[in-house]
C-alpha cells in the first residue's frame, strides 16, 4: 500500500458490528475465557488483551497503521512524544551509559537528555549533525544511542543522515530518529537506514492540538541487530521481571515488545483509547494537510526572506538555506510547516508576537490554525544564553507553525507585526 491508502484502511479489520469508523474501546481491562486463557496470556503462550496499560484494540489499529506508514515493522503508543523518546532511552541505557545527542534539538529533549537522565546516571553528549565525525570523538563501548531529528525544531536543520547513519553502523549503535516534524509523509527515516523513529503525535498527526500522545516505531529486521549485540545484552540475556524471558528468543519484534512488558508495565506511560482514536482521525489526511502545510510554509519563507527588518529564515525550503542540499537528497514532496526567523533583539521580537492577529501564541506545532512562539522565553527558557546558542535559538528567533488558513492572509498578518 501507499501513504494515502496505508492511512485511511492499513491495521482496521472490522469486528462483528462492521463499523466503517474504527471503534473506541474505552475499557481499562478484558474478560478472560477461562483461567487457562488467563495464565496463558500473561505467560506469553497465547497474544490477546490484559489491560489497557499495555494493549488495547483502537491503540492497536493506530500502532499498525502508523509502523506501516513509517515503512517499520511494529510501533507502539505512549503518552507523550517525550514519553516515546525516554522508553527508547531507558529501553537500552543504564546506569554508567551514554546517549549522543543533536546539539540543536527540540526543548524537551535538551532537557531530558541534559538534566533529567543525570539522575539515572545516564550521560549524554552532544553532536553536530552537519559534522557527523564528531562521533568518532565521543562513541565509546558504553554508548547505546544517538538521537537527532529529522527536521530539528526550532533551529529547523536537516541532518547528514548518511554521514550519521555510516558512523553508528559501523559500531553497532542504535539510531533514533524524532520525525515529528517532518512527518512520514516528507521523510522516511527507516528508508535512510535508521533503527528507531519517534514522534509526537500531538502535532501533525492529530492536526488540531486535540489530544497529547507519542509513538516509537522499530525497523524491519531490527531483531537480528539486536541479538547478541554486546552494547544490547539484555535482549539475549534472561529478563527475571518476566521468569526469565530472553527476548532474543521470541520472534516478535523485540525492542517494542521490551518497551510494552517492561516499561509500559512498570512505568505505565500509555495513551489513552480516545486519544489514539483521535489520531487514527488525523491520520487519514495527514498527507493533504502537510501538502498544504508545506506549500503555504515556502511562500512565507519566500516573503521573510525578502523583508528588510528580518535578519535571517530558517527553512529547508529556500535554495540559500544552508540545509537546502541535505533537505533536496533526503526529504520528498515538501518541507513541513514549521520554520524560524530571525529580528534584531529580543524586544522586537516580542513586539512581533504580541502584534499578529491569526497567529495564536501557543507553544504547540502542528495545528490546523497558525502559531506564534518565541522559543528562548517559552520552549528553551530553562536554557543558559551559551546553552540558546548551542541550540540554535537565539533570542531574536521567532517559530512559526503554519496552519491551514489562506497564505495570503498569513502573509499580510506577518508584514503589518513585523513593519
Amino acid at each position: 500500500m501507499r501513504d494515502k491508502t496505508i492511512v485511511t484502511h492499513f491495521g482496521y479489520e472490522k469486528d462483528s458490528q462492521a463499523t466503517m469508523a474504527v471503534p473506541i474501546y474505552q475499557t481499562t481491562a478484558y474478560e478472560f475465557n477461562d483461567s487457562t486463557h488467563a495464565a496463558n496470556l500473561f505467560e506469553l503462550k497465547e497474544l490477546g488483551n490484559i489491560y489497557t496499560r499495555l494493549t488495547n484494540p483502537t491503540t492497536e489499529v493506530l500502532e499498525k497503521r502508523f509502523a506501516a506508514l513509517e515503512g517499520g515493522e511494529a510501533s507502539i503508543a505512549t503518552s507523550s512524544g517525550m514519553s516515546a523518546i525516554f522508553n527508547a532511552v531507558a529501553n537500552v541505557a543504564e546506569s554508567g551509559d551514554n546517549i549522543i545527542v543533536a546539539s540543536k534539538t527540540y526543548g524537551g529533549t535538551v532537557t531530558l537528555s541534559g538534566h533529567t537522565l543525570k539522575r539515572f546516571g545516564i550521560e549524554s553528549r552532544y553532536f553536530d549533525v552537519h559534522n557527523p565525525k564528531m562521533l568518532e570523538e565521543i562513541i565509546d563501548d558504553k554508548t547505546k544511542l544517538i538521537i537527532f531529528e529529522s527536521l530539528s525544531n526550532p533551529s529547523i536543520d536537516v541532518p547528514d543522515f548518511d554521514g550519521i547513519v555510516k558512523i553508528a553502523k559501523k559500531h553497532n549503535i542504535l539510531t533514533l530518529v524524532d520525525n515529528t516534524v517532518a512527518t512520514p509523509i516528507h521523510c522516511k527515516p527507516f528508508a535512510l537506514g535508521c533503527d528507531l523513529v519517534a514522534h509526537s503525535t500531538s502535532k501533525y498527526t492529530t492536526g488540531q492540538g486535540l489530544a497529547l500522545g507519542g509513538i516509537l516505531v522499530e525497523r524491519k529486521g531490527l531483531n537480528e541487530f539486536l541479538k547478541d549485540n554486546p552494547r544490547y545484552y539484555h535482549f539475549s540475556t534472561p529478563d527475571e521481571s518476566y521468569h526469565g524471558l530472553v527476548y532474543s528468543d521470541l520472534p516478535l519484534p523485540n525492542f517494542t515488545l521490551r518497551v510494552r512488558l517492561s516499561l509500559l508495565r512498570d512505568i505505565g506511560n500509555a495513551p489513552s483509547p480516545f486519544n489514539s482514536w483521535l489520531f487514527i482521525q488525523g491520520l487519514e489526511h495527514l498527507p493533504l494537510r502537510m501538502k498544504q502545510h508545506s506549500n503555504s510554509a515556502l511562500k512565507i519563507a519566500e516573503f521573510l526572506e525578502n523583508h528588510k527588518e528580518v535578519k535571517k529564515v530558517n527553512y529547508p525550503g529556500l535554495k540559500s538555506n544552508v540545509n537546502y542540499e541535505y533537505a533536496k537528497k533526503y526529504l520528498h514532496d515538501g518541507f513541513s510547516g514549521l520554520l524560524s526567523f530571525e529580528v534584531n533583539s529580543k524586544e522586537k521580537a516580542l513586539k512581533i508576537l504580541d502584534k499578529t492577529k491569526l497567529f495564536s501564541l501557543v507553544v504547540n506545532i502542528g495545528d490546523s490554525k497558525s502559531i506564534i512562539t518565541h522559543p528562548a522565553s517559552t520552549t528553551h527558557q530553562q536554557l543558559s544564553s551559551e546553552e540558546l546558542q548551542k541550540a540554535g535559538v537565539p533570542e531574536g528567533l521567532i517559530r512559526l507553525s503554519i496552519g491551514l488558513e489562506d497564505v495570503d492572509d498569513l502573509i499580510e498578518d506577518l508584514e503589518e507585526a513585523i513593519s
